[in-house]
């Protein structure tokens, strides 16, 4: 035949006019323009504009080319100046625990424990809570006590009520006496595994309880109801929208949430995709059934989430020597190895991806021997199942070739590096700064690195991830020889973490990352162009238009 003889190149070549002329008739659902676009795509990594239909890419490229799909239902944006890119990926986030920032007591940016005394305080007298007042947010960084926040911070404002303030980073929490008495934790209690209770000289506990331990305190934290958990989602949605989010990979997720977030698509309220990652304590029926999704594919569930270690703040990273501000303290090891030996076994069988965390060095380490033992058990599966783990934190340099090596993505939040360097090296020493935040190395290696925020964990918003991968300086613009400037990404590799690497750690690389043609119409416009701004402008920006499925789900320009 004529096609056969013509070679796959002179096809395309040949048959591409009438594309274009098939195009020309059929008026675009959707044509944005007047502003920078970048595609994320390296052999044509800018154009002038794109035209969408039916919720799919179908024209990128010179401005005239899409005019001529305008048709007279045809939306036309302009962008006014500001930047587009492929939809910003959040590819480590916690979506129930956003939605719950929203709408309780959210004690971040205190500056002291005072502070967060201060702030409790108020809250009781606005709004005269009953049962367990519970918070989040407070982190000790920086303040002048030079402490965690204690139960005697506590007793003063809430004397007789049980209250429970989470640690910003989730992996500690403080409890007042009378938290601790209805928990009937006292100096006999012991350690769990994989927990700690803080002790003060008296032996008494301080209020402070550590990964594991929080279960300690789990019974008397109120409930959540359907229509409670329904709030939180919907709350999740519109703020990571407004940030410009057009997608979450949503860790820890409880399994019975999930068909909460189908239900929400089915009725038309889920405006972001969601990419579940189960907590394994119930991802039975998950492994039993295999991975599922909704028709239009916006709630995915996939994958399990399991916990190697606890937090760097904290000190329940797990690290081969210890703490360098700690001498007696090595972190935790929160999951026993033969608990993770069955659930990847579990996982690897039955085609369920794997994302465990781990952020100190013997955790990080710990987690790769076990998903090499793993593997072993079928290579072709382990290569292919895009395990990952999240954080990636510490490394020894000795590990960092290992991600590559055994086909585990590397999946990272870029502002820890920028809010855990004020603390790290007091908690690790220089030395272990060098396998430290080491995404330029992890990339070098060949590893596939993604780009997430941890949020509620941090504050979630892609412009400040963005401005840390390039920059890697804190949000005063401060930076020294101990932050490794040279671990810095350039911002083309810093794109990709939010788009292309992102979906590709999803397994949608087919439909997702970059702005091609045929792909899903996910797109995220921002206020500051990020290829060319200066570092320090970055943060200040904003989104302007968030487009998911082809379908504007915000827009403030």
């Amino acid at each position: 035949m004529r096609t056969q003889a013509l070679g796959l190149a002179a096809t395309v070549a040949l048959l591409a006019p009438l594309a274009a002329d098939a195009a020309a008739k059929t008026p675009a659902d959707l044509v944005i323009w007047g502003g920078p676009i970048y595609t994320a795509v390296d052999a044509r990594p800018k154009v002038e504009a794109v035209a969408v239909s039916h919720g799919r890419i179908a024209y990128a490229g010179g401005k005239a080319g899409a005019q001529a799909l305008v048709g007279p239902a045809t939306k036309v944006i302009d962008l006014k100046g500001a930047a587009l890119f492929p939809g910003f990926t959040d590819s480590h986030a916690h979506l129930d625990g956003i939605g719950d920032r929203e709408l309780t007591l959210n004690l971040e940016g205190s500056k002291s424990a005072a502070e967060v005394t201060e702030r409790v305080r108020a809250y009781i007298a606005e709004h005269h809570p009953t049962g367990t007042i519970v918070g989040r947010g407070w982190i000790e960084t920086g303040w002048p006590e030079h402490r965690f926040l204690e139960k005697g911070d506590l007793d003063k404002i809430a004397p007789d009520q049980p209250v429970i303030l989470t640690r910003a980073d989730g992996h500690a929490l403080t409890v007042n006496s009378a938290g601790l008495k209805a928990a009937h934790i006292d100096a006999a209690t012991k350690d769990p595994f994989g927990g700690q209770v803080l002790k003060g000289p008296d032996g008494q506990p301080t209020g402070l309880l550590v990964d594991n331990a929080k279960a300690l305190v789990g019974a008397l934290e109120p409930r959540p109801t359907r229509d409670s958990k329904l709030a939180r989602f919907r709350a999740a949605f519109k703020v990571e929208t407004a940030y410009g989010w057009t997608g979450v990979h949503s860790m820890s997720v409880n399994m019975a949430d999930v068909p909460l977030l189908e239900e929400l698509d089915k009725s038309g309220e889920a405006s972001l995709r969601v990419y579940n990652m189960v907590d394994y304590a119930g991802a039975a029926p998950l492994i039993a059934s295999g991975p599922r999704a909704t028709p239009d594919g916006r709630i995915t569930t996939r994958g399990i989430k399991l916990y190697m270690d606890g937090a760097l703040g904290s000190r329940g990273a797990a690290l081969f020597e210890p703490y360098s501000d700690a001498p007696t303290i090595k972190g935790t090891l929160i999951t026993q190895p033969d608990v993770m030996r069955t659930a990847l076994a579990k996982a690897l069988a039955a085609g369920i991806q794997v994302s465990t965390h781990a952020i100190g060095d013997r955790g990080n380490a710990t987690a790769l021997d076990l998903y090499e033992e793993a593997f072993k058990a079928d290579p072709a599966k382990g290569a292919a199942g895009r395990w990952r783990i999240e954080h990636a934190q510490i490394l020894r340099p000795i590990d960092i070739p290992r991600f590559h090596a055994d086909h585990v993505i590397a999946s990272m939040q870029p502002s820890h590096a920028i809010g855990d360097f004020h603390f790290a090296k007091a908690r690790l020493g220089a030395d272990r700064l060098k396998g430290a935040y080491a995404w330029q190395s992890l990339l070098k290696s060949g590893a596939v690195v993604v780009g997430g925020s941890d949020a509620p964990v941090e504050r979630g918003a892609p412009l400040i991830e963005f401005y840390a991968a390039v920059a890697r300086k804190d949000l005063k613009g401060f930076s020294d020889a101990d932050w490794h400037p040279e671990e810095k990404l350039t911002r083309a590799q810093a794109l990709k973490l939010f788009t292309a690497s992102a979906a590709y750690a999803r397994f949608a690389e087919k439909d997702l990352g970059t702005i091609s043609v045929g792909k899903r119409a996910d797109l995220t416009g921002f206020s500051v162009d990020l290829m060319t701004a200066p570092e320090a402008e970055i943060p200040k920006g904003h989104a302007v238009l968030t487009v998911v499925d082809g379908q504007v789900v915000y827009d403030k320009r």
